[in-house]
Order: structure tokens, then C-alpha cells, then sequence
């Protein structure tokens, strides 16, 4: 009977796996998060699974997450994979990887318009990473150690 349970539990999380939906956005959709300026520090960062210091880096933004879970200070991971590649390519990446920050993809062609919204000093190059709060909007066109990471979010949450 313990062995018909685990079983049964092994099962249910291999559906709860693959049903898994990651949220398809426009930048319209997007940029409200962009915009908010309150007390909570939000850690936005712009990669794909193709980009290979995007994938170096990934497990600094889950630690991040894991390390500040208790305090306002929010990681989204935004995706610029393919559509079409959510089930084949994305989502056995953030299983794989254990991710637990909020994935979107974004779906938005007319990059030449919305790179510049996220910031006029993106040339459109992955990786990149916004930080900001109520103190201010910073963004960074580069990959991080965890270290570099956490000191940016420590002053910022410092400056609010």
C-alpha cells in the first residue's frame, strides 16, 4: 500500500510538472511591472536557455530568491525564448533547475521599440537585469555572481 501511494504521488507530480503554463506577455503587459515604484526591490532579468552566461548565472537569481523569500524583494525571470519552445525547451530548464521565481516569456517582435522602454542603455544583449524600488531604476547589461547580486539588492534595500 506505501509503495501504490508513493507511486501515486510520483505520478501526480509528474502532471503537476508538465502542465506547468509559464505566462506569455507582451511588453505592454510587461511594463507595468517596469513602472512600480514602492518598497518592494524587484530583481527583473531579461535571458533565454540558449544564452550561456544567461544559464551560468540562473542559479544566482534562485538563490537570491531562496535568501530574501521573507523580505520585499521579488525576482522575475523573463524569458526571451521562443513561444514555441515553451514545453520542448523552457519548462524542462526550470524544472531541471528547480526554479521557483515567477517565469514569464516575452512575446513582443518590435524589440527595437521595447528594448529602449526597459532602458535607453540596453543595446539588446543578453543577459540583462533591472533592480529598482522607490529609490531608483537600475539596469545592467552583464552577467552577476551572487555576490555582486546581493549587494546590489542589500543597497537598494538600504535606500528605501
Amino acid at each position: 500500500m506505501k509503495k501504490l501511494i508513493t507511486l501515486m504521488l510520483f505520478l501526480g507530480l509528474i502532471r503537476a510538472t508538465d502542465a506547468q503554463e509559464i505566462p506569455v506577455v507582451s511588453f505592454g503587459q510587461l511594463e507595468p511591472l517596469l513602472m512600480q515604484r514602492n518598497d518592494t526591490t524587484y530583481v527583473v532579468n531579461f535571458w533565454a536557455t540558449w544564452c550561456l552566461p544567461c544559464v551560468k548565472e540562473m542559479p544566482y537569481f534562485q538563490q537570491l530568491h531562496d535568501s530574501y523569500a521573507s523580505k520585499k524583494v521579488k525576482v522575475v525571470l523573463v524569458s526571451l525564448d521562443f513561444v514555441r519552445q515553451i514545453e520542448t525547451r523552457l519548462i524542462p530548464f526550470i524544472d531541471k533547475h528547480n526554479l521557483t521565481p515567477e517565469v514569464l516569456v516575452l512575446n513582443d517582435p518590435d524589440a527595437n521599440i521595447w528594448i529602449e522602454k526597459v532602458s535607453p542603455l540596453w543595446s539588446g544583449a543578453l543577459p540583462a537585469t533591472a533592480v529598482y524600488n522607490r529609490s531608483g531604476f537600475d539596469f545592467y547589461e552583464r552577467s552577476f555572481t551572487y555576490a555582486e547580486l546581493e549587494e546590489i539588492v542589500k543597497q537598494k534595500l538600504n535606500n528605501l
